[in-house]
């Protein structure tokens, strides 16, 4: 039982963290760049480290080289004149200067692939980034048009605002003419008071006019007419 417990809150949690992550992908896209952005800016102060040092050696070497160089010239020069204690002088100046060549130069070498790797690493990093932030870009396009989307899936199945107003229109489309309610509240009024009733025996001829109608008037006319 409790071994199910766990699996199920272990499941749960793990629903949980997708869910976060989904719904902050962006602003985790966005530092994991600055992330790489600054690992990418001391390799960068970690190039130029190894440069200084590699032109530092680059320049020792030359040094010594040219050193070896006139030191030779000048043990030569002392064997030349049977001067034996200067020459085996410069011989043993030259034996260390040479030794530490061979050390310089093998420090050199190994800091010229160093040096060739990291502007390797450096490359690849900065195409990354580059890859990461067209990334990003398009993620905050889908981002966009899955809002979109989620907004016009609601305009659709109709639990949106346009749906709302649509049923308010049709709430106020729906109600009673109040002018027609009026006209026959008038008409019911008349007929209960036998107004209608009267009108009518009255426009067929039967007792005096209760109103003034076309009939009478065109009478009127006819008369008037016949009287000139």
């Amino acid at each position: 039982m409790f071994s199910t417990l766990k699996t199920l809150f272990a499941g749960a949690q793990a629903r949980a963290d997708e869910t976060i992550t989904d719904h902050f992908a962006l602003d985790l896209i966005d530092q994991k760049i600055r992330e790489s952005e600054n690992a990418l800016k001391a390799a960068k102060a970690t190039l130029a480290s190894l440069i200084q040092r590699q032109r530092s050696e680059e320049r020792q070497v030359d040094t010594l080289k040219s050193r070896i160089d006139s030191m030779m010239n000048r043990a030569a020069e002392a064997l030349d004149a049977d001067d034996e204690t200067l020459a085996t002088e410069a011989a043993n100046a030259i034996a260390q200067m040479e030794t530490e060549l061979a050390m310089r130069t093998d420090t050199l070498d190994r800091l010229e692939q160093k040096v060739l790797r990291m502007k390797s690493s450096i490359e690849a990093g900065n195409r990354r980034i580059i890859d990461l932030k067209q990334g990003a870009i398009q993620a905050r396009a889908v981002r966009r048009e899955q809002d979109i989307q989620k907004r016009m899936n609601k305009t659709l199945s109709g639990s949106d605002a346009a749906s709302e107003a649509e049923d308010l229109i049709a709430r106020v489309l729906k109600r009673d003419d109040p002018f027609e309610q009026a006209e026959i509240l008038k008409s019911i009024e008349e007929d209960l008071n036998h107004d209608t009733l009267e009108n009518r025996m009255a426009d067929a001829g039967y007792g005096p006019a209760t109103r003034i109608t076309a009939k009478s008037v065109l009478e009127r006319l006819k008369a008037s007419k016949s009287a000139a």
